[in-house]
């Protein structure tokens, strides 16, 4: 399947300035991959993606995770249940991939 991101609608990710733009998922077997745009400034507090394995990339920017700055080109995977927290101070473009550990 091919999708234009450039012409979808940002979604609200549900904490303000944090947005996603879903690019495809198979419930069935737990998968997901979005793209998330976070405002400057913004923050979301500590959480867990409960049973998912979380992989970010950043494509823009700069991303905090609670344990380091991660820019353009820097990846992350972390373990399911992991807890991180997610901000921005000069914004940021990244793509999420979720695996369920049991589909």
């Amino acid at each position: 399947n091919y999708l234009s991101s450039a012409s979808a609608e940002w979604e609200s990710a549900g904490v303000d300035g944090f947005w996603v733009k879903p690019l495809y998922e198979d419930e069935e077997r737990g998968e997901k991959t979005m793209l998330m745009k976070v405002d400057a400034g913004a923050a979301a507090a500590p959480h867990t993606h409960e049973g998912e394995f979380e992989q970010i990339y950043v494509l823009e920017g700069s991303f905090e995770d609670g344990i380091r700055t991660m820019r353009a080109g820097d990846y992350c995977c972390r373990t399911p249940d992991a807890e991180h927290g997610g901000s921005s101070s000069e914004g940021a473009l990244v793509m999420l991939i979720y695996t369920r550990r049991e589909p």
